[in-house]
């Protein structure tokens, strides 16, 4: 029996002293959640060199996917005609959005790529009182969900703008609505879930 007294109080004893070393290590027990931080991301939101495969030989471009909540660039090769008339300026529009509308690929997917904007849509030219270079789309720009509007619009900005050197678009809708300027900035880049910035409704540079 006191042996059995001994070692317990031999065990005791060991379970004080690891106490007191590991208070002495600066080690306090605490009932408080560590909060470290958020989890880091899994989405990479980068396509590997390799893995870009044109479907066929035609012009590179960059259109806008979502990746991470926000706008990134993929490359596509579209096929666009030679001359630089107003036409193939429509058609070259037309080819951007079938390049937004189609789903990314396996490598995009991997990556985190997506697209809000949902076909059928289609583009035509400016009416005559629209400002020269607006965009008609089958849809208004407004009925767009603000991802999907703000892919076109940085896509458009990006590769067939207003007017050179500028990142404005003129848009408009198969209504009677005036064309109105939407500008790819940034802030629209980095929080493309919010309401597109309107410019101004430019001024008709068209005979009625």
């Amino acid at each position: 029996m006191r042996g059995l007294r001994r070692r317990t109080a031999v065990a005791l004893a060991g379970l004080l002293a690891l106490g007191a070393a590991a208070t002495g290590c600066g080690i306090r027990p605490t009932s408080v959640p560590v909060d470290g931080g958020p989890a880091p991301s899994r989405v990479a939101c980068t396509v590997p060199q390799n893995a870009v495969t044109p479907q066929f030989e035609g012009v590179t471009v960059q259109v806008y996917l979502v990746c991470g909540a926000q706008l990134v660039t993929a490359e596509r090769s579209v096929r666009i005609p030679e001359s630089k008339g107003a036409t193939d300026r429509i058609r070259f529009a037309q080819a951007l959005l079938d390049e937004l509308v189609v789903q990314p690929s396996g490598a995009e997917k991997d990556a985190g790529y997506a697209t809000e904007v949902k076909g059928p849509l289609t583009v035509t030219a400016a009416r005559a009182h629209d400002p020269a270079g607006a965009l008609r789309l089958s849809r208004e720009p407004e009925d767009l969900s603000a991802l999907a509007l703000s892919q076109v619009v940085c896509t458009f900005a990006e590769n067939t703008p207003a007017a050179p050197g500028t990142q404005q678009v003129l848009l408009g809708g198969p209504g009677e609505a005036p064309a109105r300027g939407y500008t790819c900035t940034s802030e629209m880049k980095s929080r493309p879930d919010t309401a597109a910035t309107l410019g101004e409704i430019p001024r008709p540079s068209r005979s009625a």
